[in-house]
């Protein structure tokens, strides 16, 4: 006697629904991070522009500070990244006390960092995260508007 043979018809559809499943999560989970993690950089980016050219068109560095922080939150708000952490540095040469003296070179850069989408912390820990910065450089000229009254 022979032994029977089984019937498969209609298996190779349940194995490549299952192998369909299990390559198409992570990739759509690779797609995901990807553009949230370009979305972050463009953010980064333009916050960093922002804040240097805020920095600049301040009258003193205290308001320069304030004006940079201000315009780097907006910059982020406006991609849609307004609730990652930002970190926001100033420097200048070569007078590093006074940045808007005829000149001197106002470098901003920022820091951020944007979270990985569909990981929840209970997989150990924080949430995976992807660190971003990006730096602007505004020189400021050498002749400049007096604010003096005649």
């Amino acid at each position: 006697m022979r032994p029977r043979l089984r019937d498969e018809r209609g298996s190779a559809l349940v194995e490549l629904t299952w192998l369909g499943i299990l390559l198409l999560v992570p990739m759509l989970w690779i797609v995901m991070s990807v553009f949230q993690v370009q979305r972050g950089a463009f953010a980064v980016s333009a916050a960093a522009r922002a804040a240097g050219r805020a920095y600049a068109l301040a009258p003193t560095d205290a308001e320069g500070r304030q004006r940079a922080v201000a315009a780097a939150r907006q910059a982020m708000a406006d991609q849609g990244v307004d609730n990652a952490p930002l970190d926001v540095d100033v420097t200048c040469t070569p007078y590093p006390h006074d940045c808007h003296a005829g000149t001197s070179v106002i470098t901003v850069v920022i820091r951020s960092r944007v979270d990985l989408p569909l990981m929840p912390s209970a997989l150990g820990g924080d949430a995976p995260s992807f660190a971003l910065d990006a730096s602007h450089t505004v020189p400021i000229g050498q002749f400049q508007e007096s604010h003096a009254q005649p």
